[in-house]
């Protein structure tokens, strides 16, 4: 087990921003124990600094372009798991909300920006698990739009949001002690690493998968997978910006921007293809069978 790399976060922190690691980080010091690149950002009056303002604003620009496919979702009252799209894009805003005092570097009061971390690692459980129920609704084993659709998909996201986000503020606020050893080289914790980091992954792998069979088995159809596709490799490509190439960007610029801010860019975009893909196959124009619940 000493040996394993499993559950320790020690390497991604050193290079590139992450919410979890203020949590794992005794001080305000963006390098923290880890001695990566320290993300300087623009310099502010008292020895403060604004780091990742790229990352910031479009933060800013997503929570716009989140309210915005809210209000669209709306307008298509006959779509699909139109409510369960907008508790997904809800999921989105809070995650937007979060990433800008957890990724970008304001220069808050520790506790706050540890509030806010655990928020955020809470929220991206809960929305990644809401988007793989979104992939669930599309076959139409319940009623969509019902109460107890509804009531499953936010009650059941509530518990990842309470729980992942206790566990998260218990390691940052060290309520009980338990997580303690985290705050030490190789920062190991495995709860937050499969519920932050692998658990979101598989919810995201299985949407694909499951809107994948329900467009070409179900729908019989291939126009809607270029959405589908596109959002799976802008998200892809977010994430090799965010744990590879940012300690390279981060030295190059003098710590003044990483790979967070393209992370975010990426994200964006992504979250913007699955609606596109989602609005496409919601379409009034596709043939129904009223014996079939399916195209």
């Amino acid at each position: 087990m000493g040996s394993t790399k499993f559950g320790n976060f020690d390497e991604f922190c050193r290079d590139t921003t992450l919410p979890v690691c203020n949590l794992l980080s005794p001080t305000d010091n963006q390098a923290g124990p880890w001695q990566g690149c320290e993300l300087r950002g623009i310099p502010l009056s008292d020895n403060r600094h604004l780091g990742n303002l790229g990352s910031i604003l479009l933060c800013g620009i997503a929570i716009a372009t989140t309210v915005l496919l809210l209000l669209r979702s709306e307008r298509k009252r006959a779509a699909v798991g139109r409510r369960e799209m907008q508790a997904f894009l809800l999921g989105y805003l809070l995650i937007s909300i979060c990433e800008i005092f957890s990724v970008g570097e304001f220069p808050l009061n520790s506790k706050a920006r540890l509030a806010f971390s655990a928020v955020h690692i809470g929220a991206i459980a809960a929305t990644t698990w809401m988007l793989f129920l979104n992939g669930i609704v599309g076959y139409q084993l319940m009623d969509d739009g019902t109460p107890l659709s509804i009531g499953l998909v936010l009650g059941s996201a509530l518990i990842f949001l309470i729980g992942v986000g206790y566990i998260a503020l218990d390691t940052g606020f060290s309520f009980t002690g338990y997580w303690n050893s985290s705050y030490d080289t190789p920062n190991r914790n495995i709860a937050l690493y499969v519920l932050y980091l692998l658990l979101p992954l598989l919810w995201i792998v299985l949407y694909f998968v499951l809107e994948t069979v329900l467009v070409l088995r179900v729908l019989g159809e291939i126009r809607p997978m270029l959405f589908l596709c596109s959002a799976a490799v802008a998200f892809a490509a977010g994430q090799v910006f965010d744990f590879v190439v940012s300690p390279y960007i981060c030295n190059g610029t003098s710590g003044a921007i990483d790979g967070a801010l393209f992370e975010t860019l990426f994200t964006l975009v992504s979250v913007v293809l699955v609606w596109l893909f989602w609005s496409s196959i919601t379409e009034d124009d596709w043939p129904m069978d009223p014996g079939n619940p399916y195209p």
